[in-house]
């Protein structure tokens, strides 16, 4: 068996490879790139947003009598943390689910919300034990989780496929994620303070000059959390999208 071949290396999620690769992780982070996805999140001085595209119809889901209010890539995990699932929907469920009862057990237990970095710890931890056993495989997914922290205000984290978190003061996922990251380095160089509405509206603006695509409201999803409305995560409804689509669209 030649040294630098993947055969037989990637049969099982515990072998490392001569090279010291784990070619079942590596494939998992291109299933979150195969979804056809991108995903944009920035972190403002006292707002945090994700912005995601919203496809109605792929893959086997070519139904013109698909219920458009059915798909989605956002949820809310508590009042004030949400996060988008890049990849495998069918994953993303099942994460979220388990992330969910994660942080009602963390309430009752401590008798205050989990904060965004506990929780994301938790799902690093999550993901990494899945990386160990034979008898599982990783989640297909990349999580982005924002929320307002108590004591740190707005929080942004990244977990993905290999059980790594980290925190950012923007980042992207998904099929064009390195596009979206050039871009954000740009746009956050000088390290500006940025307010609510320009923190929605550059992480719209990024994902549209990546995709090369002007939005409708429709066509992506976008959620928020910011001090004005006590912390809490939510996702913006097609009006409020559309105010900020115009605002870029006459600022450009």
């Amino acid at each position: 068996m030649s040294r630098n071949s993947s055969s037989g290396y990637d049969r099982l999620i515990t072998v490392f490879s001569p090279e010291g690769r784990l070619y079942q992780i590596e494939y998992a982070f291109k299933a979150v790139k195969a979804a056809g996805i991108t995903t944009v999140s920035v972190r403002g001085a006292d707002s945090v947003c994700i912005v995601t595209q919203k496809k109605v119809a792929q893959g086997h889901s070519q139904d013109k009598l698909l219920d458009p209010t059915s798909v989605t890539h956002m949820y809310k995990i508590t009042d004030t943390i949400g996060c988008v699932q890049t990849g495998h929907q069918a994953d993303a469920r099942a994460q979220v689910q388990r992330v969910r009862n994660e942080a009602v057990q963390f309430l009752y237990k401590n008798g205050y919300n989990m904060p965004p970095e506990v929780l994301a710890k938790r799902v690093a931890d999550m993901n990494q034990v899945y990386t160990q056993h034979a008898g599982m495989r990783p989640y297909g997914v990349t999580m982005i989780l924002c929320g307002m922290d108590e004591e740190k205000g707005p929080q942004l984290f990244m977990c993905d496929p290999a059980g790594h978190f980290m925190g950012y003061k923007a980042t992207a996922a998904g099929q064009k994620d390195l596009e979206a990251h050039n871009m954000l380095e740009k746009k956050l160089k000088a390290n500006p303070s940025l307010s609510y509405d320009e923190t929605v509206q550059m992480a719209v603006s990024v994902l549209q000059s990546v995709l090369s695509a002007d939005f409708k409201a429709t066509d992506i999803e976008v959620g928020v959390a910011n001090k004005e409305q006590m912390g809490r995560f939510r996702q913006l409804d097609e009006a409020e999208i559309e105010r900020h689509l115009v605002a870029i669209s006459e600022r450009d």
